[in-house]
């Protein structure tokens, strides 16, 4: 008698899922967020658009999105052996901790895999608010609290100063960052992220 199993059902849901978010994210990156469409992301990973329907019944596009680009941020994350999700190295030396995460971020915000799904769902949370706070609360804030926390823990070593509040601190590295990246005003580069790194630390630095 054949010994051949039964096709696992959980599997094959989880090929179709994970072809649904790379077509999403290359058809984005292709031509745009709006010439990308439910149909054709279900047409390109080879699914019926009822399937997408029924797993993303509400803002399917958006929605769909928006899970692809979490699940890739998070494959990056793990590829940096990040396995608390979104923690930043603390060696000891923050200015050099800060310029690393920056200057990967730098990476990643010109990396096209990643820039034209965010600019997609930044603009799409604009018009869209839930979407909008989802968006920041599953991505944009984990990665923020990195910031607290390493910041915290310079103050508590003396590193920076106490009365500092770490919020604050945290704007003033990746706000121009984002700003720049946002409005294309000037080239996103590692000297740049230094640059932000070192005005920022003057502020932060422990008062004598």
């Amino acid at each position: 008698m054949s010994d051949t199993k039964a096709p696992d059902p959980s599997r094959r849901s989880e090929r179709s899922r994970r072809a649904i978010y790379a077509a999403a994210l290359g058809l984005v990156s292709e031509q745009g967020y709006a010439k990308t469409t439910v149909e054709g992301i279900a047409a390109r990973a080879g699914v019926g658009k009822q399937t997408i329907y029924r797993w993303w019944p509400a803002n399917s596009k958006a929605t769909v999105l928006m899970e692809a680009f979490l699940d890739l941020a998070d494959q990056a994350g793990e590829a940096l052996g990040d396995d608390a999700g979104s923690e930043i190295p603390d060696t000891g030396d923050l200015a050099a901790d800060l310029r690393l995460v920056l200057r990967a971020t730098v990476d990643e915000l010109n990396n096209p895999l990643f820039d034209r799904p965010a600019r997609a769902l930044a603009a799409e949370g604009v018009v869209d608010p839930a979407l909008g706070a989802e968006f920041t609360a599953k991505l944009l804030e984990p990665q923020l609290q990195a910031y607290v926390r390493r910041i915290e823990a310079a103050q508590a070593a003396g590193q920076a100063d106490p009365d500092a509040d770490p919020r604050i601190a945290l704007e003033l590295l990746v706000g121009p960052l984002h700003h720049r990246w946002l409005h294309r005003t000037l080239p996103l580069t590692h000297a740049y992220a230094d640059a932000l790194v070192d005005l920022a630390l003057r502020g932060l630095s422990a008062k004598k």
